[in-house]
This record gives structure tokens, sequence and C-alpha cells, in this order.
């Protein structure tokens, strides 16, 4: 769906979770750092941008690594005292829009305010759109990336082009 106020389109989401286990979090994002070779997110809803992929820190002790079309995943060492890593590949659709129009569309699908600084450009916010659970990620003025459950993305995708009319 595109229109000159509003884009729609819908890409696999190439996504890797890692998460440190309690009592093992310094040690943890140490080594992941050195690992990925960049500093992490330091807070819920910051992102570090690095060599093909997004960090973005979902809650306290877990990170997503969102990787770019195309990109290889970075080569992960979790050592399984300290934490671990899962791809969601499978799981995850990046639902991708932009546009003029894209606030007022999005004001009637999710509960982000589009004008908060939570949500400013490089933000991400856990939230829900239609009782289903999705990542907004901020990604410029007229912008933004939704990452959703394969499972939904027909239905929040039709709910999305039915909000833009």
């Amino acid at each position: 769906m595109a229109s000159p106020d509003f884009s729609l389109s819908v890409a696999d989401c190439p996504l890797i979770q890692v998460e440190g286990w309690d009592g093992t979090l310094g040690q943890f994002e140490s080594s992941l750092s050195t690992s990925l070779g960049t500093k992490l997110p330091a807070s819920v809803g910051e992102t570090v941008r690095h060599k093909g992929f997004l960090v973005i820190r979902v809650a306290p002790r877990r990170l997503w690594l969102a990787l770019d079309d195309g990109a290889q995943a970075p080569s992960l060492a979790v050592d399984p005292d300290l934490g671990c890593s899962v791809s969601l590949d499978e799981g995850r659709v990046r639902f991708r829009m932009a546009g003029a129009d894209i606030a007022r569309v999005l004001s009637k699908c999710i509960a982000v305010d589009w004008r908060a600084s939570a949500a400013a450009p490089g933000r991400a916010v856990l939230t829900s759109l239609h009782h289903v659970p999705v990542l907004f990620l901020r990604t410029g003025e007229t912008a933004c990336e939704l990452m959703v459950p394969r499972s939904f993305s027909r239905s929040l995708s039709d709910w999305i082009a039915d909000a833009a009319k």
C-alpha cells in the first residue's frame, strides 16, 4: 500500500534475541559488547546502530539485534553461564511505514504518542496493535517500523490499511 501521504511495506525481519541471566548482567554486557564490536544501549527503548544491524534494548536484560536487509548475522559467542541467544527470524515480520500522514494512521492503531520523547527517532517502544504485542521503532521524522508476530501479520497489515483510509 502506498500513497504520497502514507506507505506500508511488509518484509521478513531477521532478528536475534540475546538475554543475560539475573546477577550476571555486567559481565554479560561486557562480553556481548566485545563480541559485537559496539557499545550496547544503556536503557530500555534505546538503540545503537552498527555494521548492518540495530541493537535494541527491549527489557533490562534483553536485547534484540535487528539485521538490515541482506545483512549477515554477527557471530555471537554468548557464554551459557552469562546468558543466551535465540533467532526470532521465523516468528517476526517487519512493517515499514512512511509519509506525512503516518502519525494520524498510527494514532488509530497503537498507543504511542508520536510527539513524545520516548518515541523520538532512534527510539523503540513495546506496545500492542489490536491486542497483539509489537515493537514500534521510530526511524525518522515521518517513518517507523513495527516488528510484529508473523502469525498476525496479515490481519495487522489489513488493520493498518483500514486506518490509512
